[in-house]
């Protein structure tokens, strides 16, 4: 089809577009006209995102996912807070919406899912770009109403989101009391363990009673050296000197020098008493008498000194015994401790690895429990929804608009339609391609054409140049 043949079509047809027009724009003015008004009241929310939670101190990782604006725009059209609003405008209670619930569905179902389902239909939330406020939107044919809904929609979210947090806050903090009583238990336990071994074996710090036990087999240790010394030089003292004058005890000895003096003295009185008074002088013989009794007395303490030495010897041999019984018996001790002081470093380990469990568990329990306790959100209404003056529905204006858009289209539509239905000869041009001959001549109609008419005519009167005839061979 040709724009010619198409406007041709139009201006035959044209009474035919314009009635659909008209009762396209007359169909839309009294829709618009008759349906009730809607007002729409409008509410905002900010959810902070940045700011840390104020108990954990420290800014949830899935706050700042790309989705979670998203997620609180499902959290606000989701049943549970449509359901949260009737609860809050206690429309459940309202005789007359009874018996509208019960028109409608016989009383099949709940009350309150029926309403929360008719909230959700009417409600439009919209997440404002590059920004984290959330505009709620609620139509009604009340303005009082209409806002209600809207800001009740905005507190339930709020009261959800609260419970979302609190919830599962309440659940760990059960569960961390079951865990921290457990882990007092085995804390208590093990402290119980180490206390009833420390009164078993009487150590309170294992590591001091070690350090003097330890100090003491270091002094056996030394005692029994010395001693060893000792009795290695008795023996051979005894053994090599023994009643001799060259030992050291018996040069050492004042009472052996002095009787040596003494001796040496009478040996000298004796001597000049023999030159002088002869050998059977009563005077020489009084001092023969005295040098022979210093002399015995000499020969005693030597002996004796000498025997005092094998008794050291004797002695010496006997301590050294104790002493290395005692240094066994130490030893032995000492490796007791040892091992009782590693049981006990067990004991406290196990002490403080139950007291750190303890603690950290504590400390989360508190934490959980403060997280069950509270009672704010990151969510505030920024602006609360006021009664809407005027109505957002139906824009009559807008309507009319599109009404005219579609009821040109309608028109054309039908136009062709008929056209197509009941097919006519608009032109010499529609008479040539249908018969396949060239036109030789056209009669034009005996009415007069003025206006739009002639004009028309002229235009399409405008035809490609006939094809010349067929001439006889």
């Amino acid at each position: 089809m040709t724009l010619q043949q198409f406007l041709l079509i139009l201006r035959a047809r044209a009474k035919v577009a314009l009635l659909t027009l008209l009762a396209t724009v007359l169909t839309t003015l009294i829709i618009s006209l008759v349906i009730p008004k809607q007002y729409t009241a409008n509410t905002a929310i900010v959810v902070d995102v940045k700011s840390p939670d104020p108990i954990a101190g420290m800014v949830l990782p899935g706050m700042i996912s790309p989705g979670y604006m998203a997620t609180q725009v499902d959290i606000i059209t989701s049943d549970r807070v449509a359901q949260r609003v009737v609860k809050l405008l206690r429309m459940d209670e309202s005789p007359v919406i009874k018996e509208q619930w019960l028109d409608d569905t016989k009383g099949k179902g709940s009350l309150t899912v029926w309403l929360a389902s008719l909230l959700q239909k009417k409600l439009d939330v919209k997440p404002s770009r590059e920004s984290n406020v959330i505009n709620i939107a609620y139509s009604g044919t009340e303005p009082a109403f209409a806002a209600a809904v809207a800001n009740a929609f905005a507190q339930a979210y709020i009261d959800v989101t609260l419970d979302l947090k609190v919830e599962p806050a309440r659940q760990n903090a059960i569960w961390f009391e079951g865990q921290t009583k457990l882990v007092r238990d085995r804390l208590e336990a093990a402290q119980a363990a180490l206390s009833s071994f420390q009164q078993k074996t009487g150590i309170v710090a294992a590591n001091e009673r070690l350090d003097f036990e330890m100090a003491k087999l270091n002094d056996l240790s030394a005692q029994l050296t010395q001693v060893q010394s000792q009795t290695s030089d008795s023996h051979s003292k005894s053994k090599s000197a023994a009643g001799s004058e060259t030992l050291t005890e018996v040069m050492q000895s004042p009472l052996i020098n002095g009787l040596k003096s003494d001796i040496a003295r009478l040996e000298a009185k004796l001597q000049e008493s023999n030159i002088n008074l002869g050998k059977n002088h009563p005077q020489t013989q009084r001092s023969e008498t005295e040098l022979a009794s210093l002399k015995a007395r000499l020969a005693s303490e030597t002996r004796a000194i000498s025997s005092s030495i094998g008794t050291s010897y004797q002695v010496g041999k006997q301590k050294e015994k104790e002493l290395l019984q005692a240094i066994e018996a130490q030893k032995t001790r000492v490796l007791s401790l040892n091992k009782q002081s590693d049981e006990i470093n067990v004991l406290r380990r196990d002490v403080e690895s139950a007291q750190r469990a303890f603690e950290g568990v504590s400390q989360r329990s508190a934490v959980t429990r403060l997280e069950s306790l509270s009672v704010q959100t990151n969510a505030v209404v920024l602006n609360p929804a006021g009664e809407p003056t005027d109505p957002s529905r139906p824009r009559i204006l807008l309507n009319l608009l599109v009404s005219i858009f579609l009821g040109t289209l309608l028109g054309v539509g039908a136009a062709l339609m008929l056209e197509l239905a009941n097919r006519r000869v608009r032109s010499a041009d529609d008479l040539a391609e249908a018969l396949g001959l060239p036109v030789l001549a056209s009669i034009a109609s005996t009415r007069p054409a003025t206006g739009l008419r002639q004009s028309l005519r002229r235009l399409f009167s405008r035809r490609p140049a006939s094809r010349p005839a067929p001439t006889a061979s």
